[in-house]
């Protein structure tokens, strides 16, 4: 086992699922990941894997059919796969998220509707923020649900759903006249149960098609246009009205956990292939990794790792414990992230020429790692969160 990024205090159930996780990463994953990443294929092989384990359960209750585990766990384990294929973590993420949503403010019908399914994987969820016209800027959605005697009537565009085609269940934040002063307070989360595919899924529900993008290959990520699309009441999230904002940055909260646990997991790739090719490759008669410059990289680059992984592993058991951990959780995304290009970026450096090459991994891993800048909150939404939070605490009395 590696040294780096290792979490202590660890439970025997804990450390089992890791390394069950991490075995199936190197065999099933890790040499697949290039053909599949390269095609833009769906990694349906890996998906049905990841249902075996019980993963897309992991932290759902018992009582529901999931694995019950803490977030610390999941985060983990995100790491682990995000190691391998930073796509097969997206996967799960948005499941993961919707789930935590309902976990924690549906309703008991919400709860035996959905959770068992999503425990099993059968059920897979998509989360829906955004808008062609806006990202960062919540309180601006347009997408509106108007109230009819028999429920609501969604109309308008959501941007950027991860698994949008792929999940049959969105989590979706729109605007509802609910005559609050406050924008935030005009906002409800429905979920909106869907077939999977492309195309017009559901009378007024239309998935265009899969978004071509630089990385984050195999994931699908769609657009979704509503246009008259009707839902009962009993699908707004808790049955609460105005109340979507709140739950939506909720699941944010524990979201941007998830992306500093991706960020860990492709720097972490990213030093095993720097520190294995940098003591292949020779020049001037000696292993790179012997040359000064190269050495002192890595051991930049592994200090950067386990700064990063610290702080994931913090604000995961600060929320486990039932600690508020908005600025933890954004200082862990802010930092993770941002090293993570820079340790990817540093490895890229030491594989030389070879680097650009589509044969060699780290060619992929450059082109992954600047999502997690900007998935769950830019580096700058993070400085906002965390400064708000600190002036909070360290208010002056003056």
């Amino acid at each position: 086992m590696a040294r780096l990024a290792q979490t202590a205090g660890l439970t025997d159930v804990q450390s089992e699922i890791l390394a069950t996780v991490r075995s199936f990463v190197d065999k099933e994953v890790i040499p697949h990941a290039q053909e599949l990443e390269h095609a833009d294929t769906y990694p349906a092989d890996i998906v049905e894997g990841m249902k075996e384990m019980g993963l897309f359960g992991i932290t759902i209750p018992e009582e529901y059919g999931g694995l019950g585990e803490s977030l610390l766990t999941y985060a983990l384990v995100v790491e682990e796969i995000a190691r391998g294929w930073m796509s097969v973590s997206g996967v799960i993420n948005t499941h993961f998220i919707v789930a935590h949503m309902i976990t924690r403010h549906g309703t008991e019908a919400q709860k035996r509707h959905f959770l068992p399914r999503m425990a099993t994987g059968e059920v897979r969820g998509s989360f829906s923020m955004s808008e062609p016209d806006l990202g960062s800027d919540v309180a601006a959605i347009k997408t509106k649900a108007k109230k009819t005697d028999d429920g609501y009537v969604i109309d308008g565009s959501k941007m950027w759903l991860t698994n949008g085609g792929s999940s049959n269940l969105i989590a979706l934040l729109v605007k509802t006249d609910e005559g609050a002063e406050k924008a935030h307070q005009n906002l409800t989360a429905f979920l909106v149960e869907k077939p999977e595919g492309f195309g017009e899924v559901a009378p007024g529900l239309t998935i265009p098609g899969k978004i071509d993008k630089m990385g984050y290959k195999g994931v699908d990520t769609t657009e979704a246009v509503f246009d008259g699309y009707r839902i009962g009441a009993d699908m707004v999230l808790g049955e609460a009205p105005g109340k979507g904002f709140a739950y939506m940055m909720d699941g944010v909260e524990v979201g941007r956990v998830n992306v500093a646990a991706r960020a860990c997991g492709i720097a972490i790739r990213a030093f095993e292939l720097a520190v294995e090719y940098a003591q292949q490759r020779k020049t001037f008669g000696k292993a790179i990794a012997e040359h000064q410059a190269v050495a002192f990289k890595l051991a930049e680059m592994a200090t950067k790792v386990e700064a990063a992984h610290l702080m994931m592993v913090n604000a995961a058991r600060l929320k486990d414990s039932g600690e508020r951990n908005d600025v933890e959780a954004g200082m862990a995304k802010l930092i993770a992230s941002e090293y993570c290009a820079e340790v990817t970026q540093d490895s890229f450096r030491i594989h030389g020429g070879y680097g650009y090459s589509k044969e060699y991994e780290i060619e992929r891993l450059m082109r992954e790692a600047p999502f997690l800048l900007i998935g769950e909150g830019t580096s700058e939404i993070q400085k906002t969160i965390i400064s708000r939070g600190l002036l909070r605490e360290y208010k002056s009395r003056s």
